[in-house]
């Protein structure tokens, strides 16, 4: 999808999310052909003419100050990322300038991050702006087991979307769709010449009907912080808070920590997942024997002695 397209319907959407009652505006009655505001009622808020609104909705939106883009924001009552997502897409370079300057998308960490990462007591994972699980410690590994028990680089979306074990490890797999996807959507405004999302985006829509539903909501979600219920394969239920970091010198690179509310199940449990995983790496261990992988259940279990 081309950047005036993008823009076309982003706006739209966010337009049919507002209602006159929403905005303020006096219902006159009469039937309304379109959900939400009307242009006429989006450019009278934010305080341009239609003709100008008009053309920044059909996607003529780069030149566009940010002064008006703010007044639109604001009157399409954008949150946060969605504010972000519209000034991404204003801001898009040329390709060819663009393309230049562009650095990778970062597939690991430096030695000291991962330092960093031991040394914590709670599981923490690293994943990159194409939702790759770059670096992890050892109990983020265990919580994040079924994610790692696949081919290749461990992709969070591509997990989410693809693997029938999503369905139970997400106790809101629905939820957890709808912010992957809305994830993917604010990088790919951030970063819209990143060919690895941009064949992500492709393969999820093609495999998956799911990813489509969620994809064309065009809602966009940042990460920061809130709470999270996974079904475990080993330890069970457990309902944790989650604390985003982004990584300052590594573009795209951020790392999500995982805690359980003191004196609680889920505390409990995370104490087993710290044994269990304790117990893994060290059966794990070169002079150990080895593991035996089972693909399809995310949990690894110690090599038969018969």
């Amino acid at each position: 999808m081309s950047t005036k397209d993008e823009v076309r319907e982003f706006l739209v959407s966010r337009r049919a999310n507002v209602t006159p009652q929403q905005a303020g505006i006096p219902d006159f009655g009469g039937e309304r052909r379109v959900p939400g505001l009307r242009r006429e009622e989006v450019a009278m808020l934010a305080g341009v003419s239609l003709d100008y609104y008009t053309r920044l909705e059909r996607g003529n939106i780069r030149g566009a100050s940010e002064s008006v883009l703010g007044a639109i924001a604001r009157a399409l009552q954008l949150n946060d990322a969605e504010r972000e997502y519209l000034f991404d897409l204003a801001r898009t370079a040329p390709a060819s300038a663009a393309a230049r300057d562009r650095k990778p998308v970062a597939q690991s960490v430096r030695t000291s991050v991962q330092r960093v990462l031991d040394n914590m007591a709670v599981p923490a994972i690293v994943h990159n702006s194409n939702q790759d699980l770059v670096a992890a410690n050892v109990m983020g590994r265990a919580l994040y087991a079924p994610h790692f028990d696949t081919d290749g680089t461990p992709n969070i979306a591509r997990f989410i979307f693809l693997d029938r074990r999503a369905q139970d490890y997400y106790v809101d797999w629905a939820l957890a769709r709808r912010t992957a996807a809305a994830i993917m959507r604010l990088e790919a405004g951030r970063d819209p010449l990143n060919k690895e999302l941009t064949a992500l985006i492709g393969e999820l829509s093609t495999r998956s009907p799911q990813f489509r539903e969620d994809w064309s909501g065009h809602d966009v979600h940042e990460h920061r912080t809130g709470v999270k219920s996974f079904r475990h394969p080993v330890v069970g239920r457990v309902t944790v808070a989650f604390d985003v970091f982004a990584m300052p010198g590594e573009a795209g690179l951020q790392i999500v920590t995982y805690s359980p509310p003191p004196n609680t199940d889920s505390a409990e449990k995370f104490a087993l997942l710290a044994s269990w995983a304790a117990t893994q790496e060290a059966e794990s261990a070169p002079d150990s024997g080895g593991l035996v992988s089972r693909p399809h259940d995310g949990v690894s279990q110690p090599a038969s002695t018969d």
